[in-house]
């Protein structure tokens, strides 16, 4: 059955291809790509590797609508830098602030397991590449790429192997450049382009980083 997009083995053979479109622009470059977990550190495995570049990992966590977990009205990043949605600009600033702080919490957990409590690699006048295991609002991605921006990358570039046909401005936007292997017509989910989308495990996060 025709599905109009390349399918995936996983995310390594996602990350594979992602790294072979940076390729020509991007390898000995001193690039550091920086992939947001949990997979989005499989598929900037491959990216690294493929661009002889540094791998090191960024945290970004969704901003829950306070009545309804699932439905996300922004994210923040590690730094602290915060993307608010349209809606979430419609709730009060004493209530965000709350979220936010209770994300930060969790982020710095994460930042000790995966990072063990290291800063960020340095970003000044390099490449940086933001990857995600796929695009579907954006929503995590762009307090990311403000956070490079603020650390004064020279070039931000936001990579994926998919993406729906419709993402937040905000990344068009902040982003100098924007590289995605596959945009299916028909987007519901990342998941539909993998054959294996399993969830990661902080172990197998690990594993990654420190091979």
């Amino acid at each position: 059955m025709k599905t109009g997009y390349r399918a995936f083995i996983d995310r390594r053979d996602a990350g594979f291809e992602l790294g072979k479109l940076l390729e020509v622009k991007y390898k000995n470059s001193n690039a550091l790509v920086l992939g947001i977990p949990r997979g989005g550190v499989e598929v900037a495995y491959d990216v690294a590797k493929i661009l002889h570049a540094q791998l090191s990992v960024v945290i970004s966590k969704k901003i829950p609508h306070p009545h309804q977990e699932e439905f996300a009205v922004g994210a923040v990043a590690e730094d602290g830098s915060v993307f608010l949605t349209q809606v979430g600009k419609t709730l009060h600033e004493s209530i965000v602030q709350e979220i936010v702080h209770r994300q930060l919490t969790e982020i710095q957990s994460r930042i000790k397991r995966f990072r063990h409590n290291d800063p960020l690699p340095e970003m000044k006048d390099r490449i940086v590449i933001i990857v995600d295991d796929g695009i579907a609002t954006g929503a995590t991605i762009v307090p990311v790429v403000r956070l490079c921006k603020n650390r004064r990358a020279t070039k931000v570039i936001v990579a994926a192997p998919v993406s729906g046909p419709n993402f937040v401005p905000e990344i068009a936007a902040l982003a100098d450049e924007i590289v995605i292997t596959e945009r299916p017509k028909q987007f519901y989910a990342v998941g539909q382009v993998y054959r294996d989308f399993h969830e990661l495990s902080d172990e197998e996060v690990l594993w990654l980083l420190n091979n």
